[in-house]
């Protein structure tokens, strides 16, 4: 038994919307799924913990190291990676062209990659992520800093976060995790420091975890859904109008 003509048509633009929908919805999680960087407490010249979170895009690879970047102007006196069971952690230094001051003391080389690598040959597995922490200070006077970084999965292949991101342009591909710091400084002084290594893991995830209604993958998901209801509701009137006809 065949569908009348009106109700046919109605079904394909239904199949066609709610294609679209599930296809926006794949693209919105791979858009997402980014190497990003975030803190609850890092300000202009105080001192933060930092939280870099790492999905694993591969379907058929572990991530097994991932390497960290500072750069020079985004360099700090003081730098402590928090330890991740399963994975190692090493620092490598780099000399200054412009020495900093800290406390009254000069210091003349930062820390200027952070490397994590898993030990026990799993690292982060298809279909999880994993969060590696940095605590340190003091940040630049900046309202932003870049921290590209470089993924690296069991396979050998690697993902290289290290695009700039240009206000006004579109997202890369590969953006660089770039950290927004919150207008108010912390505290100031290794204490501080310290204190946001052990005790600020659940403000940060609820920062990060917070609204991201910028966030592009959310809007095109919400406008799908939007365009799935509105042509949801035109099969139904059409459906409604079809059987006013036939009963006439």
């Amino acid at each position: 038994m065949s569908l009348p003509r009106p109700l046919t048509r109605l079904a394909v633009l239904l199949t066609a919307v709610v294609s679209a929908l599930a296809a926006t919805v794949v693209l919105s999680a791979t858009a997402s799924a980014h190497v990003t960087v975030s803190s609850a407490d890092a300000a202009p010249g105080g001192y933060g913990k930092l939280t870099f979170r790492v999905p694993n895009e591969s379907d058929t690879a572990s991530t097994v190291a991932l390497r960290i970047q500072i750069p020079e102007d985004a360099a700090m006196g003081s730098l402590r990676a928090q330890p991740v069971p399963g994975w190692t952690v090493s620092m490598t230094t780099a000399d200054l062209d412009e020495p900093l001051e800290v406390h009254g003391q000069e210091i003349t080389a930062y820390v200027s990659v952070v490397e994590f690598r898993a030990t026990d040959g799993v690292g982060i597995a298809p279909g999880q992520f994993q969060e590696f922490a940095l605590s340190g200070g003091q940040f630049p006077d900046v309202d932003q800093l870049s921290f590209p970084a470089v993924q690296t999965y069991s396979d050998g292949s690697e993902s290289a976060w290290i695009e700039p991101t240009v206000e006004g342009q579109e997202e890369p591909e590969r953006p660089a995790p770039v950290l927004t710091l919150t207008a108010a400084a912390g505290g100031h002084g290794d204490a501080a420091a310290d204190d946001a290594t052990t005790d600020g893991a659940t403000a940060e995830e609820a920062a990060h975890e917070g609204g991201h209604t910028d966030d592009p993958g959310a809007l095109a998901l919400f406008f799908a859904i939007l365009a799935f209801l509105t042509a949801l509701a035109g099969v139904v009137l059409g459906v409604r109008a079809n059987r006013r006809t036939v009963s006439s």
